[in-house]
């Protein structure tokens, strides 16, 4: 796997450094702004290399920090162990762990192929499992670390036209929650970033494939600067679990205090008024 970095002010290694993975746009882009404006090292991994070189540079002109390139597709077998290997060949520490790489696919459930279905599993599951497996026993034995795993509020409640996706990232959710109680006392966090309907690719992509969905009002779509401006707070501090704003904060307290034949039902009346 070939690296590239930009060479920082200070020498490699004087700081802690992060892995983003998913960080060639969206939140992962925007947190890696975040943890290169508090002084980390950064580690981009993305499909992209032009793209994650184009932000390499930026990084490093803008906060002078070592911006290292590795691009890597995590929904192939294997590819976070061929990633972990690459790290260690170069000698560098993962402090904290960002896994935002992900795939959303909306739609009716039986009018995506399975292909697709397979896709969201490979990557959001999958590829992130793999990555927590990778990195994760380093930190604990080196008795220090912060892991982000980016889900989403659809982890709270199941969604129609979004079935796959939100599945996936209850996934996330629910495996974040159990690190986070499992390495309580080892001196590893596990923050688990829930946002909402967010300003970013992902949401163009959709929105392209349904006109509703350009159709939503200004206040239910988050800034996604905002976004990880929160998340990096919630990781550093260790936070469990964090959720951007005050609607998907009270959307998802009322989805965990609601009866669960209820949510399924406003899930779906929703869900269908956006198909």
């Amino acid at each position: 796997m070939q690296t590239k970095s930009v060479s920082p002010k200070k020498a490699p290694g004087s700081r802690q450094t992060a892995l983003i993975t998913g960080a060639s746009s969206g939140i992962g882009e925007a947190l890696a702004h975040c943890f290169a404006g508090a002084g980390f090292d950064i580690i981009l991994v993305a499909r992209s290399e032009a793209t994650l070189k184009l932000l390499s540079q930026t990084l490093a002109a803008q906060h002078g920090n070592a911006a290292h390139v590795l691009p890597s597709d995590l929904s192939k077998p294997g590819a976070a162990v061929q990633l972990q290997t690459a790290v260690e060949a170069k000698g560098w520490k993962v402090d904290v762990l960002v896994n935002c790489a992900g795939v959303l696919e909306q739609g009716a459930f039986t009018s995506i192929a399975l292909a697709k279905h397979q896709q969201i599993i490979d990557l959001n599951i999958s590829g992130l499992t793999s990555m927590l497996s990778a990195f994760v026993p380093g930190m604990v034995q080196r008795g220090i670390g912060r892991v982000l795993n980016v889900a989403s509020i659809a982890a709270f409640q199941p969604i129609p036209t979004l079935a796959s996706y939100a599945a996936s990232k209850a996934y996330v959710l629910s495996l974040s929650e159990s690190l986070a109680e499992e390495l309580r006392g080892s001196g590893v966090t596990v923050t688990a970033l829930c946002p909402g309907i967010t300003a970013t690719n992902m949401l163009t992509q959709a929105a392209g494939a349904n006109d509703k969905l350009s159709q939503l009002p200004g206040f239910l779509i988050a800034d996604v600067k905002d976004v990880a401006q929160l998340a990096f707070a919630a990781c550093m501090r260790g936070d469990a679990i964090c959720v951007p704003g005050v609607v998907n904060q009270a959307a998802m307290i009322a989805s965990r205090g609601t009866p669960k034949w209820l949510v399924r039902r406003i899930g779906g009346l929703l869900g269908r008024k956006a198909m």
